[in-house]
């Protein structure tokens, strides 16, 4: 192999520890947060500038979660695939990753966007890399619920890095995406089961069974859909997002029944995929709606 191929192949390495796609809809709802947090557009130094900050720190977050998992993910079917299970990666080499891509994306924010947003993002890294992966993971069958309060902050980060402050209206953000983590993890966490008993993680479905979890994950789209209302009822949002979150949790409803009274896994698979397809469009039609009225 060349010195350049192999360099290729070490940067697709660390792009896979910061998983890419994960990475994609943190930063989609951080942007999304920064326009709503303008009546105009916002500043466009600060959308790029804050954009790939927070981008750098939800990777470190990332990295440090493979980091810590690296004999869990290897049992695992799902995750055993990743660079440090088949060695193309070193402990030290991800942690010198995830320090240095880090600590890149925290300066940024600090010296070019603001203070407020650095210790935001700070607190949501520790909140998933510590908080979430090291001590609720493997611990409760919770983990989940509590732990989603780090994954919730991407659009209260957004706000802050245009707004330097964070408006009621940023924490309904919060609360849309906290009530979507349960229903969107537990739907995997479903067709999954085998793979986390095996890793020994006390997720719902292995601590519970899949009938309690399917149940759970229907009192929670509830408590998604009433949640996604709230912008409107503050007249953060207006008819048209309305309309569109009543039809988007409509169909997040349907996919929550039909699993708990017809379940299979190719239905829990198309439930997990469809929930990240409504947090990408109610998102949206916020966004839409922004600037509609």
């Amino acid at each position: 192999m060349t010195a350049l191929a192999l360099a290729e192949s070490r940067c697709r390495h660390f792009l896979a520890l910061a998983k890419p796609r994960v990475v994609s809809l943190i930063v989609f709802c951080a942007v999304i947060g920064m326009f709503l947090a303008s009546p105009g557009l916002p500043p466009a130094d600060i959308v790029f500038i804050a954009t790939v900050g927070i981008a750098l720190v939800a990777g470190a977050a990332a990295a440090v979660n493979c980091l810590v998992e690296q004999k869990i993910d290897a049992l695992m079917q799902r995750t055993r695939r990743r660079p440090l299970p088949r060695g193309e990666l070193t402990s030290l080499q991800t942690l010198a990753f995830a320090g240095m891509v880090g600590g890149l994306g925290l300066w940024l924010l600090y010296r070019y966007v603001n203070p407020l947003t650095m210790w935001l993002t700070l607190a949501t890294f520790i909140g998933y890399a510590v908080i979430y992966t090291v001590l609720l993971k493997p611990a409760t069958p919770q983990n989940i619920v509590i732990g989603g309060a780090s994954g919730a902050m991407p659009p209260v980060l957004g706000w802050a890095a245009v707004a330097n402050d964070v408006a009621p209206e940023a924490l309904l953000l919060f609360l849309i995406i906290f009530a979507w983590t349960p229903p969107h993890f537990w739907a995997l966490a479903l067709y999954r089961t085998q793979d986390y008993a095996k890793a020994g993680l006390p997720m719902l479905p292995v601590t519970h069974g899949s009938l309690h979890t399917r149940l759970q994950i229907i009192l929670y789209t509830f408590a998604l859909v009433a949640v996604s209302l709230l912008p409107f009822a503050i007249r953060m949002s207006g008819v048209s997002y309305l309309l569109a979150a009543l039809l988007l949790g409509g169909v997040f409803l349907g996919y929550a029944f039909r699993l708990y009274f017809r379940y299979s896994d190719a239905l829990a698979r198309a439930t997990f995929r469809y929930s990240i397809v409504y947090l990408a469009a109610i998102f949206s039609a916020l966004l839409v709606d922004h600037y509609w009225q």
